[in-house]
């Protein structure tokens, strides 16, 4: 048997013991080390999240060790560090046919529509599996929620010396914020913390705003000289950043969401047409994203020092997301520690 978190019903949380699972043919075992806490997490602790049925065991945000492979397995070894590309689409959908897998009508997510890696062992195929070497274990946990930035990024189509207002620094923005700055992009930063406001200043954002003491509006368009920045990235998912994010964007600009808000939202349309702007979704990441963010962590090795907030022990991951769910502007990113590790 082994320890796994669960999400029993909303607003409560405990830690349950499940059979161990073995690879079959095609399959991997992994031995968790590390898995974050992402949004969506606390969103089903809340039960708001509309995609996740009870109970579930949480995690998608991965790192691991491969402890078993299945027959006809290659390319892998035991005790090799892997993080988990965790979405699992159909290949049927028009989505998938266009081969862009992340946006699949009926995928399932692990922690969400499926059993998340909040354990200390899954069993995944083995094309989920992503070996990455040369990084601290703790941060093989932090590529899967800073890749959803990074595609965020790239589905804005952000060119060097544009100028783009993320909105939201946690780690789903910081991602963002982090594959503007790869791009050469200047990056206005906007949230209610100032710790977290901190933290975009130290990862490279080239100015702040504290949405709870200034006007974003009037600052933006102070910065921009009255046009407002190329690109804006919504990654809160509150009503009234999905609606600053329409009127903070420059005419011809691109609005990209990466948060969902959680009720309808009432917009004023004609500035869609007034300002003929582009209005994007983003939905996760892909296997490129997922490379780009590997590369951009080795050559910033302090960058997940500065981005997780709290590491715990698998015993204590409940009271965190208690701990969570009363401040969460408090963390930018809880880690739970499944396995012992190295010392943080």
């Amino acid at each position: 048997m082994m320890k796994a978190v669960c999400l029993d019903e909303p607003g409560k949380i405990s830690l349950i013991e499940l059979p161990e699972p073995k690879p079959g043919p095609g399959e991997v075992a992994v031995r968790m080390e590390y898995v974050g806490y992402c949004g969506s997490d606390l969103t089903s602790f809340r039960g708001l999240n509309p995609l996740i049925s009870y109970p579930r065991v949480p995690g998608h945000e991965i790192s691991g060790t491969v402890a078993a492979l299945g027959a006809g397995v290659s390319g892998l070894a035991i005790g090799q560090p892997v993080t988990i590309l965790p979405y699992f689409n159909c290949g049927k959908c028009h989505a998938c046919r266009l081969g862009r897998p992340n946006a699949c009508k009926n995928n399932q997510t692990m922690g969400v529509q499926r059993e998340g890696a909040m354990t200390s062992t899954v069993v995944v195929p083995a094309g989920k599996v992503i070996p990455v070497e040369g990084m601290r274990q703790r941060d093989l946990a932090l590529i899967e929620p800073i890749a959803v930035g990074f595609h965020a990024v790239r589905r804005s189509e952000l060119q060097a010396g544009e100028t783009v207002v993320i909105l939201g620094c946690g780690v789903i923005g910081l991602g963002a914020l982090l594959g503007a700055v790869r791009r050469g992009a200047r990056v206005i930063a906007v949230d209610l913390s100032a710790d977290k406001l901190a933290v975009a200043e130290a990862l490279g954002a080239d100015e702040t705003i504290d949405a709870l003491r200034e006007d974003v509006l009037a600052h933006v368009l102070e910065m921009t000289g009255g046009d407002g920045p190329q690109v804006v990235i919504e990654a809160v998912g509150a009503d009234v950043t999905f609606r600053q994010a329409i009127d903070l964007v420059a005419s011809c600009g691109r609005v990209v969401y990466v948060g969902y808000a959680k009720n309808p939202i009432a917009y004023d349309t004609k500035y869609f047409l007034l300002k003929e702007m582009d209005i994007r979704g983003s939905r996760g990441s892909e296997l490129a994203d997922f490379h780009d963010v590997v590369a951009y962590l080795k050559q910033h090795p302090d960058a997940g020092d500065r981005i997780v907030s709290r590491v715990v022990p698998i015993e204590e991951a409940g009271a965190a997301m208690e701990a969570w769910d009363k401040d969460p502007g408090g963390f930018t990113k809880i880690v739970v520690r499944i396995e012992a590790g190295e010392d943080l």
